[in-house]
């Protein structure tokens, strides 16, 4: 059985550092797996990623080049991948919009509802990498090149942070809380116990 498994949480939180680990280690026992990202994923999405993460743009439009983007991810690469009976893991999906562009921005919660609609997609399960803003803010100091998210306030990501708390709230049996604060070796074997039960 295929599994769309999503890997989420404020810029700075660690999921990228063990997004790769966790598709090897799928793979190691004989799964199919693709590794995908947000925004981008496909030729198009890349280009609105450019635009979305350099670009000063409206809250409106932020969302909905996001959204834009996602569905051509979806259409392009991960209902194929997931049909081919491929695994398929993404850096980002549909719980970012409602972080970063609705509690982060502040855009209305329905609207990005109404937007999600448009996908037609859940992920089987998504790993939120929870961290202190602090912590996340001093792991992002080492980054020479931010884009404009990164680039915004401590007060900009305690919303997010607040934002996907509020998603696991709303969907708790798909989502798995990872206490990302701890050392690389804590944090990959809550990720081998997720494994195990997968």
């Amino acid at each position: 059985m295929t599994k769309f498994i999503t890997f989420e949480g404020v810029d700075g939180a660690g999921k990228s550092t063990h997004l790769a680990w966790f598709a090897d280690e799928l793979r190691s026992r004989g799964l199919d797996v693709i590794v995908t990202r947000e925004p981008g994923g496909t030729p198009l999405g890349e280009q609105l990623r450019g635009m979305v993460l350099n670009q000063p743009m409206s809250i409106g439009a932020e969302a909905m080049l996001m959204f834009a983007a996602r569905i051509e991810h979806v259409e392009e690469v991960i209902r194929p991948a997931l049909l081919s009976g491929k695994w398929v893991i993404s850096d980002r999906f549909s719980d970012a919009s409602f972080a970063y562009q609705g509690a982060g921005r502040g855009m209305d919660w329905e609207k990005l509802k109404q937007l999600e609609e448009w996908v037609d997609l859940q992920p089987d399960m998504t790993l939120f990498f929870d961290v202190p803003i602090e912590v996340a803010r001093q792991r992002l100091s080492n980054n020479a090149s931010l884009d404009r998210f990164e680039q915004e306030q401590g007060e900009f990501f305690e919303r997010v942070r607040a934002g996907y708390h509020r998603r696991v709230i709303e969907n708790p049996q798909r989502f798995r809380v990872i206490d990302a604060a701890q050392s690389l070796d804590a944090v990959k074997r809550q990720l081998e116990d997720i494994i195990k039960a997968l």
